[in-house]
């Protein structure tokens, strides 16, 4: 039955004495490439390449009217910079390329129609002490002011931000927590990250975010947090130096100012696959405690 769906010849029309013919290819082609490109124009309006783009996008249509217009010299003019400005435009766009084929290479959609390329298959579930334990070390570390910044990795593995620091692998508690974000101690700057219940290293370099919305009130810590959880699927928890607020970045999106009650209730979300709708809520919070 397909294969007789696509090898009707579709609906035959003429317009102004042009022979147009719609056919069920054409329909999905043309869906799919709608889709692509709406997603595209979402994916750069976040990014600092948005303007670049804009301007990328009224060449093109200089270019369209040149063409209708009969601008000969200028058409011309067009063609010679359109053949060398491709492999511009990748260099230019290189760190959003990377971002993108990074978030989609990490979605959970393609994750789920091929379930081999999952990272890895272990849970990533953090046990009742754990989540107790970093509660309570960033409650402490906020109210004295202290800044820290921890990630806690899922499925996503982050041996790349693992080696840029120093090799740890210690029982998770709040003692040892503090203590390595104490100021003035040697493991205080950059991130912890924990995998499975462990310590596994501190004085971790992570990536800063490069969106261009992000508020000029979030200093390095913040940005960083930001970064590594649009890398990954990570869960990145911030402490403030400055305000002693906590926050914590999921999946690129920073809830700011959260209590301990809901912090808990993040972490304790990770264990039920980090439930979205925790998440959801709690950045709500968040948002209606800034406005106040």
């Amino acid at each position: 039955m397909l294969d007789k769906l696509f090898q009707w010849n579709g609906w035959a029309f003429k317009i102004g004495g042009i022979s147009i013919t719609i056919t069920i290819t054409g329909i999905i082609e043309t869906i799919i490439f709608i889709v692509l490109v709406y997603y595209l124009i979402r994916f750069f309006q976040r990014t600092k390449a948005w303007n670049l783009l804009k301007g990328l996008g009224l060449l093109v249509l200089v270019y369209g009217a040149a063409y209708v217009l009969g601008f000969n010299n200028l058409t011309y003019l067009f063609k010679v910079l359109f053949s060398s400005i491709l492999l511009a435009v990748i260099v230019i766009f290189q760190p959003e390329i990377r971002k993108a084929l990074e978030r989609l290479g990490t979605n959970n959609l393609i994750q789920k129609v091929f379930p081999g390329l999952k990272v890895k298959d272990e849970t990533s579930d953090l046990s009742a002490e754990s989540v107790e334990a970093i509660v309570h070390a960033l409650s402490s570390m906020g109210r004295n002011h202290v800044g820290a910044l921890i990630v806690i990795e899922r499925k996503i593995m982050l041996d790349e931000y693992i080696t840029t620091g120093i090799t740890l692998d210690a029982a998770i508690s709040h003692a040892l927590l503090e203590q390595i974000f104490e100021k003035n101690t040697p493991l205080h700057d950059g991130a912890v990250i924990i995998r499975e219940n462990r310590i596994v290293a501190a004085t971790c370099y992570l990536p800063l975010s490069q969106e261009a919305g992000i508020s000029k009130e979030l200093g390095t810590r913040h940005r960083a947090a930001l970064g590594i959880s649009e890398m990954s699927d990570c869960i990145a928890l911030v402490a403030s130096e400055e305000t002693g607020q906590l926050s914590f970045a999921v999946n690129g999106k920073l809830s700011r100012d959260i209590s301990d009650k809901e912090l808990m209730e993040c972490l304790a979300g990770t264990r039920e696959a980090a439930s979205s709708e925790t998440e959801k809520k709690i950045r709500l919070r968040g948002r209606r405690r800034r406005r106040k």
